[in-house]
């Protein structure tokens, strides 16, 4: 009797049945040929159990939503072409032209601003001519008030919102403060719209829960939560700045949306974002409530805000200058320049002086005194408290009125050439100014401490220690007080163009 070969159908069957035993050994059984594994009839599925009662946002949002709106602004200054061409995916113009992205939007984009379809092209023609800008807003009054930013609104000739329930509402502009970058619009209508409220901003501390909401990239109604990042943040924006970072997700389209705590109170208004790629990295920064609160109402009574001026150029005092100055620590607003004719200069504030308090109210640094002075109305007379040399002196002042951006400081004669002079420990070569009024920078050694500091050659040296200085001879004078003083560093008056600052430089470094 001859032998067959076994099949390979009779070689699956052996192995399927080996398997069937060995999960016999093993207590697990299986279903037919499915693959189908059945539990122990004493086991229970996975649950999460927790997540009923996990603390969340929806309870503050379904309240908040409703005085949430977007923005949109039509104005008909025409956009700058790129040398790109056209490309309507706004948020990724740093994309290189072939990238699969910039592709999509550039055939694809137009759908979704225009909510005609692909290919209206009268629509597409009609937003050329009438370019539409987005941003957030938010109602803070029943009868219609809203803020935003000063940047959305900026260059609009016609507003328009839209509520959390796609009602489109027409607005007009009361008014606008671009040093702040806040806006107050108005809604005329009938219907009381849900507003809400600034909160307490001294209460928010670094760590807290917050929850932005706006209309990123068009997407109105967007939600995102965070924490408190920091406070205080200086992001040069403006001479006023005391931002609140916060690392919930904000991205273009979300300016002049507000940021919650979770009270459902405004902690700040969403103004800026870092960015390297043009979207979210969780680096935000809003507008402080109590900032926000008297720019808004200040906004809504007269359309304006009316600031003090004291009337000079002012810097943080270092630790390099308090040491020059023979301080005991650095505080206070170093004057660089008193404008000539402004409040302070009347009362014989100097370049050089320090002021540490108005009023009363210490001044701790450059920033708190803008903002401190800002806060005063114009005409109003403060007492200012100064150091010179050392001594504290004070002086009352009756503010001016901040001038507008527009107002430039007069010009200055050009220096001229004469001898030239070396002065080792600082690494500068200087020559005395064709006025008589410092000496000018004609050299300087870039391994100086100098240069370190930023001194560029066409710089005019103005004062040394609050001496002034008309030659190199006067340095060299005011440098042996300096160093007989006991002191590591001199303070230099440093005057570039029309804006002048002190550095304080190391008289042991050459």
């Amino acid at each position: 009797m001859t032998t067959s070969k076994p099949t390979f159908r009779s070689s699956v069957a052996r192995k399927l049945a080996a398997a069937l035993v060995a999960s016999t050994v093993l207590g697990v059984g299986i279903a037919g040929f499915s693959g189908a594994v059945t539990a122990p009839a004493n086991a229970e599925a996975v649950r999460v159990e927790t997540q009923a009662n996990a603390p969340g946002f929806a309870d503050i949002i379904e309240k908040v939503s409703p005085a949430v709106v977007s923005v949109r602004v039509k104005s008909d200054i025409q956009p700058a072409v790129s040398d790109l061409g056209p490309f309507d995916g706004r948020g990724f113009e740093d994309l290189p032209r072939n990238h699969p992205l910039r592709r999509f939007f550039e055939e694809f984009g137009p759908q979704f601003r225009n909510p005609d379809g692909f290919n209206n092209r009268r629509s597409q023609r009609r937003n050329r001519a009438r370019p539409v800008a987005q941003g957030s807003g938010f109602f803070i009054s029943e009868d219609g008030y809203l803020v935003t930013n000063n940047h959305v609104v900026e260059g609009g000739t016609e507003f328009t919102i839209v509520t959390d329930d796609g009602t489109e509402l027409e607005a007009e502009l009361v008014g606008t403060d671009p040093r702040t970058d806040l806006a107050v619009l108005k809604v005329d209508d009938d219907r009381k719209f849900t507003y809400v409220a600034f909160a307490d901003d001294s209460r928010v501390r670094v760590g807290d829960w917050v929850v932005a909401v706006g209309n990123p990239f068009g997407l109105g109604g967007t939600v995102t939560a965070g924490i408190v990042s920091a406070r205080g943040r200086d992001i040069g924006a403006g001479p006023y700045d005391d931002f609140i970072q916060i690392d919930a997700a904000v991205n273009r389209g979300n300016s002049g949306g507000p940021t919650f705590n979770l009270n459902g109170e405004v902690v700040g208004v969403n103004t800026a974002i870092f960015t390297p790629s043009g979207g979210n990295v969780g680096i935000a920064f809003a507008v402080p409530a109590s900032v926000a609160k008297d720019v808004v109402a200040e906004l809504m009574e007269d359309g304006t805000v009316e600031r003090g001026w004291l009337g000079v150029s002012i810097q943080p005092v270092t630790a390099e200058i308090a040491e020059s100055l023979g301080l005991d620590e650095a505080r206070g607003a170093l004057v660089a320049d008193p404008a000539e004719g402004a409040p302070a200069d009347k009362a014989g504030i100097r370049a050089g002086d320090i002021i540490t308090a108005v009023d009363g109210r210490e001044v701790s640094d450059a920033r708190e005194l803008a903002r401190v002075i800002a806060s005063y109305d114009p005409g109003s007379k403060v007492e200012i408290t100064y150091l010179r040399r050392g001594r504290e002196r004070s002086v009352t002042v009756e503010l001016g009125e901040l001038p507008g951006n527009d107002q430039v400081a007069s010009a200055r004669s050009a220096p001229g050439r004469t001898a030239e002079t070396a002065l080792a420990d600082f690494g500068l070569n200087v020559m005395p100014a064709d006025d008589g009024d410092g000496v000018v920078v004609t050299g300087v050694d870039p391994d100086s401490a100098a240069a370190d500091a930023g001194i560029r050659v066409g710089d005019k040296v103005i004062e040394v220690n609050n001496e002034a200085v008309a030659s190199a001879e006067d340095i060299e004078k005011a440098l042996d007080d300096v160093a007989e003083a006991g002191r590591k560093a001199a303070l230099i008056l440093v005057e570039r163009g029309d804006a002048s600052r002190f550095v304080a430089l190391p008289i042991d470094q050459g």
